[in-house]
Formats: structure tokens, sequence, C-alpha cells
């Protein structure tokens, strides 16, 4: 079989430069702050596509519902098909709002804002690089040296 490094190969590429170089001036301090925001900023990212994942499952729900209530009338019970349709079909998911309008709040008054900052601290720290503290790290433990 082997040992680990025959079979997988090494992950050491001492040869790479670093992928995205640290502007000259711009000191650790800066470079992880900007890491720190940028770190956030993927955390909204993830929020956001559960609040598509939420949007896109909650108009399934509804679609079923209303294959539920087609099929309640065709088994005889159209009363409580009727109840259920004024009830739930077409109600707001939160005061107002449908999951739709929910998606556009957030991306219009947060996850745009964000990305903004983010890419404001980008372009006063890094020249407007993305993950200068990442590349730094891939090449400090892919090297085991410093940028």
């Amino acid at each position: 079989m082997g040992s680990l490094q025959d079979r997988f190969g090494s992950a050491r590429r001492p040869d790479r430069p670093v992928a995205h170089r640290r502007p000259t001036g711009i000191d650790d301090a800066a470079v992880n702050a900007a890491g720190k925001i940028s770190a956030a900023l993927e955390v909204v990212e993830n929020a956001r596509g559960m609040l598509y994942a939420f949007h896109r499952m909650s108009g399934e729900a509804d679609l079923a519902l209303q294959d539920g209530i087609t099929a309640l009338r065709e088994a005889g019970h159209a009363e409580l098909a009727a109840e259920i349709d004024e009830v739930l079909v077409g109600r707001d998911v939160v005061r107002d709002m449908w999951t739709f309008q929910i998606v556009e709040a957030y991306d219009e008054q947060y996850w745009q804002v964000f990305r903004a900052v983010d890419e404001a601290v980008r372009d006063a720290l890094s020249d407007g690089a993305r993950h200068v503290f990442e590349a730094e790290m891939k090449y400090q433990e892919q090297t085991g040296g410093s940028s």
C-alpha cells in the first residue's frame, strides 16, 4: 500500500509564489484585519445561501400544499380543502412579506452593504486583491517560509 506520501504526494510546493502579494507598506495587522472582514463576508454569503434555500423550500412547500388541497377535494373533502386554501395558500410567511421580499430586503439592506464594505477594505489595504491573508497562509503552509 505504501506510505501516505507515496500514495498522495506532498502538500509542499516550495516553488510557488504567493498567489496575492500584499502591497508595500501594509503590515501584518492590516492584512489580518482585512482577512477578518473577508471571513465575515463569507459567513454572510453562507447565510444568504441559506436564505435563498429557505425561499425555494417555502415555495416548494406551497406548491406541494396546493397539490394536497387538490387531493383532498378529489377525495371528497372539499370543505376541509377550502378551509385550508383560505387560511394558508398565498399567506405571507412573515408580516406583509413573501419569501422573495425577504430575500430582496436582505440583499438590498445588508448583503450589498456588506460586500461594499469588504471591497472598500480591500481597496484601502490590498489594492483590491482578495484573500491576501489566505494567500499568505497557503504560501507559509506549503513552503514553511514567510511571504
